[in-house]
């Protein structure tokens, strides 16, 4: 059974305590004892619950099935060590069908349809990934967790799984708190993976993986909602945080806040729906990274992978309603940040404000005709379009789309802008500073109701704002500064005469 509030680092007070060393378990490292840890859990649910001791020592293990009311607790200088035959993990394959769930039928630890788990204590539990071949599928999860309900998992440490670290499928009521994930030792190392599950909550974990590090998804027909996460320090080598790429059943009413990031290949935050599904109610807040591919990556594509064979594929998702505050990142790469939808599938209503954003910079452009294809098939990922024509963000296809007191700049000189937007419909930037090297500042193209305020022209831009497109009208320029400009807003032959409103804005 859980223990009290503030006490999951400690065995269960209430219930009794079996010690897996009197059910036969040695913790020599060498032998196996799946069956006499199976015994005590076992044992322990006959009992109506209590805890499932682990003393100091190396308990070499296949997979063991937990039960309702078991608190698995491991003591400091223990470790849970997966053992290196795979025939040591017998095939089950959870009931709830997802298309997440024909990636392995492998689980070190594995419990379907409780209550009441609980996996705490100090000590390790170690998948031993490397020596478990590398084939596609079939390699096991450390943790998999279907159709259960309240759930702890706290204080331990996970390292080098066979395949994910962690899988909570379709669960309710998820607690991860001060854990430390550590695994490089396979592909396909995701820390955690919330799937289908609500009322989750991960805080304070140091997450350090192969792959993604903090990743929803909901790969059957059950939202994803009311997930937070906060105070975790994230290093990945594809994406800290991310939301897909499996969505069919959508995301709802996400929190991400206060969070490090260090050295993730592909994007800090990832935001994406591909396989149908709704992606509705996110806030990011408190982000701060360093040596990321991109800080940010939306994107709504259409993959559409069905749920399981013999399903429909799933129509076009959506996306929509996100807000994303105080994010600084030094030393992004040189592609920069995309924000994409699809022709007639635009992402709404998306709002960035307080960030300070450093790229590497080193690219060259003009601020013309972008002409990128739109990859709409393609599994996403923040590079999936090659080096962006803009070094900070590129917009298409979004409806509703904000930027207030948004600051970029790049560390080698980039004449590609800082901003370009096309196809986007109602966009409004307000104090941004955008530093850019020769190029436009912001580029808009085919874009419909825009207003531009309180920004101001750096040293030397030779054009703060260029426009493109006949289908470019509704621009209000307001209150801006553009004394530095050479020549404020430039725009091709296509534009109509009277796409641009200007007012107040110094020199211009």
């Amino acid at each position: 059974m859980l223990t009290p509030a503030g006490e999951a680092d400690a065995p269960a007070r209430h219930g009794a305590i079996f010690n897996v060393l009197e059910f036969g378990a040695l913790g020599d490292g060498r032998r196996l004892n799946t069956q006499a840890i199976q015994k005590a859990i076992d044992a322990c649910v006959r009992a109506g619950g209590g805890t499932v001791f682990f003393p100091p020592g190396q308990f070499l293990t296949g997979t063991i099935f937990l039960g309702s009311n078991v608190t698995v607790y491991l003591e400091n200088g223990a470790t849970l060590l997966g053992s290196t035959n795979l025939t040591d993990y017998p095939a089950r394959t959870p009931v709830f069908q997802a298309s997440t769930v024909g990636y392995t039928d492998k689980c070190l630890i594995y419990g379907e349809k409780l209550e009441n788990i609980c996996i705490c204590g100090h000590g390790t539990i170690d998948g031993q990934g490397a020596r478990l071949g590398h084939q596609v599928l079939g390699r096991p999860y450390l943790i998999r967790l279907s159709e259960c309900r309240n759930i702890a998992v706290r204080g331990i440490t996970l390292k080098d799984s066979g395949m994910w670290v962690q899988h909570y499928l379709a669960c309710t009521q998820v607690s991860i708190e001060g854990i430390r994930v550590i695994s490089h030792a396979n592909a396909n190392n995701d820390g955690i993976d919330i799937d289908g599950s609500d009322r989750v909550r991960i805080a304070g974990c140091d997450i350090d993986t192969g792959d993604d590090a903090i990743v929803l998804k909901s790969g059957g027909k059950r939202v994803t909602r009311e997930v937070t996460v906060t105070n975790c320090a994230l290093r990945s080598n594809a994406n800290a945080l991310k939301t897909g790429t499996e969505s069919n059943g959508g995301f709802e009413n996400i929190a991400f806040t206060n969070c490090a990031i260090r050295d993730t290949q592909l994007a800090g935050l990832a935001l994406e729906i591909v396989d149908g599904g709704t992606l509705n109610g996110i806030v990011v807040s408190n982000l701060a990274m360093d040596g990321v591919g991109a800080p940010i990556f939306i994107r709504l594509g259409n993959r559409a992978r069905p749920i399981a064979p013999g399903f429909d594929a799933p129509p076009t998702g959506s996306i929509a309603n996100i807000l994303i505050d105080n994010v600084v990142a030094e030393h992004a790469g040189k592609v920069g940040c995309a924000i994409a939808g699809l022709p007639g599938f635009p992402v709404r209503n998306v709002s960035l404000s307080n960030l300070r954003l450093s790229f590497a910079g080193g690219g060259i452009g003009r601020g013309d005709d972008p002409a990128l294809p739109e990859n709409a098939e393609a599994y996403p990922e923040y590079n999936m379009f090659g080096e962006l024509p803009a070094y900070g963000f590129y917009c298409r296809h979004v409806t509703g789309l904000d930027f207030y007191n948004v600051h970029t700049a790049s560390e080698r000189q980039d004449s590609r802008p800082a901003l370009m937007c096309e196809k986007v419909e109602n966009l409004n930037v307000f104090a941004a500073d955008l530093a850019t090297a020769g190029g436009p500042a912001i580029a808009l193209h085919g874009v419909r109701g825009a207003m531009l305020h309180g920004c101001r022209a750096r040293n030397a831009q030779k054009t703060f704002v260029f426009l493109g497109g006949s289908e470019t009208r509704g621009i209000s320029l307001l209150a801006n500064d553009f004394r530095l400009a050479q020549m404020p807003v430039e725009a091709s032959p296509e534009v109509p005469r009277d796409a641009v409103f200007a007012s107040g804005n110094g020199e211009t």
